[in-house]
């Protein structure tokens, strides 16, 4: 058993006892079934996670989101740059024990400060937190042959907020990129699930280009230009009071507020963006 889990399976581990008193489970049934844990444990029961992250599920609604996408305890999830592990803080211990997770941080070669320092210090958490000592680093840059998991490896393939830098840097290319990159990773009929910033369809393109919003439909188009075939939209995390036309972009809003005091509480008010969140489908005949 792994530490981790200790506090996690005790009282879990006294109901199953319970229940199989009359003999019918063997010991290993038992330990298996205390040693998974649930999606409602990774995320409301986890003391990997940080106080700050916690106050941020209300608007990134983290269990209806990873439920969305089909999410199981054992699979194989490869997580697109995790950044400084939102998501990370509820995937590795909820995938450790019976799954693999993947994390395709910034590629090594990367020379920005921002960049070079996110993936540091993500790569000392995975050397010091026993939550994250199973995740497997790997990098992805779009426009580079990224291998983000062994070729026809993953069941699922997550990236949260991260296809509008993708689009600033290299447009639609660059979004195409990536989604190929995901094909390949992925089993046939394994799951992409992506989540962005969302720019009204009635707004011009060009808004796209610095505004850290992007288009339901452009990311819908690239994912189908890559070979995915569209499943579905969940308006999950939704918000109607975000008009994606602030002087800073989508960066005005928490968690950045990079207007500092200028109408802080106008923008504390709104929350974080309104957002799109797409399911595609590696077709099963994909080889």
């Amino acid at each position: 058993m792994k530490n981790f889990f200790a506090l996690l399976t005790l009282a879990a581990g006294v109901s199953i006892l319970a229940a199989c008193s009359d003999g019918s489970d063997s010991g290993t049934a038992v330990e298996a079934a205390a040693d998974t844990m649930t999606l409602e444990q990774a995320v409301n029961d986890n003391p990997t996670r940080s106080a700050n992250n916690l106050k941020r599920d209300m608007y990134r609604n983290p269990i209806e989101t990873l439920r969305f996408f089909g999410v199981e305890p054992d699979m194989t999830v490869v997580e697109i740059w995790p950044g400084a592990g939102w998501y990370t803080e509820i995937l590795a211990p909820y995938l450790q024990e019976n799954g693999k997770l993947y994390a395709a941080h910034f590629a090594q070669s990367e020379t920005r400060d921002y960049y070079v320092n996110s993936r540091k210090q993500f790569v000392e958490r995975v050397a010091k937190d026993p939550a994250f000592s199973d995740i497997i680093i790997t990098e992805f840059a779009p426009d580079a042959d990224s291998e983000i998991a062994p070729p026809g490896s993953a069941d699922r393939v997550l990236t949260f907020r991260n296809l509008h830098n993708w689009y600033m840097n290299s447009g639609t290319d660059g979004v195409q990129a990536a989604f190929a990159t995901f094909y390949t990773a992925l089993k046939p009929g394994g799951i992409l699930g992506v989540v962005d910033h969302r720019l009204p369809e009635n707004r011009p393109d060009t808004h796209m280009d610095s505004s850290g919003y992007i288009k339901q439909s452009l990311a819908i188009d690239a994912a189908e230009a890559a070979g995915f075939e569209f499943v579905d939209a969940s308006e999950i995390n939704v918000n109607s009071e975000d008009t994606a036309d602030y002087p800073r972009g989508v960066w005005t809003l928490p968690p950045t507020l990079g207007l500092g005091e200028e109408n802080l509480e106008r923008y504390l008010e709104i929350g974080e963006s309104d957002r799109f969140t797409l399911k595609f489908k590696k077709p099963e005949s994909s080889s």
